[in-house]
């Protein structure tokens, strides 16, 4: 068994998407990167890799690869499963939180949880997405960047 926490961060745009666990969110900004900028997906990413001794997102799909430019990282999650399954390596369970004052996520959290287990080949109650405030404290809270953290047990 092996354990890998995940941590992404991006800041919150005008004029872009919002996708977070590859749900489109109605929202007036969505969020900035070189690829769709999917904060918990890209969190999960590194979870997967950290738990497998593989780096980070960064090694896999470097923002200085235009071939990664405005991916859809549901694309970069079944990337990560296949080089997890090269390895013999099974996903157990993943528990993860997205940090964001607005917009409210909770509507989404079951279609987040369904795509991220329908892209990793895992029982969707195997996926645990949470979603909290920061209270109005520092860049989350004051709505101009969203994150998320993931940790994920490999068997």
């Amino acid at each position: 068994m092996q354990i890998g926490h995940g941590y992404d961060i991006h800041k919150l745009v005008e004029g872009r998407k919002l996708i977070i666990g590859g749900v489109e969110i109605p929202h007036e900004k969505g969020l900035l990167g070189h690829s769709d900028a999917d904060v918990l997906i890209h969190a999960i990413i590194d979870a997967i890799l950290g738990a497998s001794c593989l780096g980070d997102i960064g090694k896999y799909f470097p923002d200085t690869d235009s071939k990664w430019k405005d991916a859809n990282s549901m694309d970069l999650l079944k990337v990560t499963l296949e080089s997890i399954k090269n390895l013999g390596r099974k996903i157990n369970n993943i528990d993860s939180t997205i940090i964001a004052e607005a917009p409210k996520l909770s509507p989404y959290i079951d279609k987040m949880r369904e795509n991220i287990a329908k892209a990793l080949e895992i029982n969707i109650n195997q996926v645990n997405v949470k979603a909290k405030t920061n209270e109005e404290q520092d860049s989350m809270g004051n709505k101009s960047s969203i994150c998320a953290h993931a940790v994920v047990i490999l068997t």
